[in-house]
């Protein structure tokens, strides 16, 4: 079964309760909400610890955000990243902008 997880950024969201599992016969997939890119680059490293090998990032992880969760979970877990030029939720900036 492939460990994967969703880190999303959310103004005010607190990685250690704003957080939910799926599982299907395939994926187990913990999705966390994080409001800074450090507490970020943390719930990556605790779920890249704890054996996940696939780790997506929303889109308000700006370039420097991903490279910090990447280098964070290098040789550990892949990172994937969505991309938006402007985040709808993060008032149409890049995280890079804001964190």
């Amino acid at each position: 079964m492939l460990e994967a997880a969703f880190i999303f950024i959310a103004g005010g969201a607190d990685p250690k309760k704003d957080r939910s599992t799926v599982v299907t016969p395939t994926v187990r997939l913990t999705a966390i909400g994080v409001s800074t890119y450090a507490q970020g680059v943390e719930a990556a490293k605790e779920m890249a610890d704890a054996g996940c090998k696939a780790i997506e990032l929303c889109g308000g992880f700006g370039i420097r955000g991903a490279y910090l969760v990447e280098q964070a979970v290098w040789g550990k877990a892949k990172v994937g990243v969505v991309r938006f030029d402007g985040h709808p939720g993060l008032e149409n900036k890049s995280g890079d902008e804001l964190f």
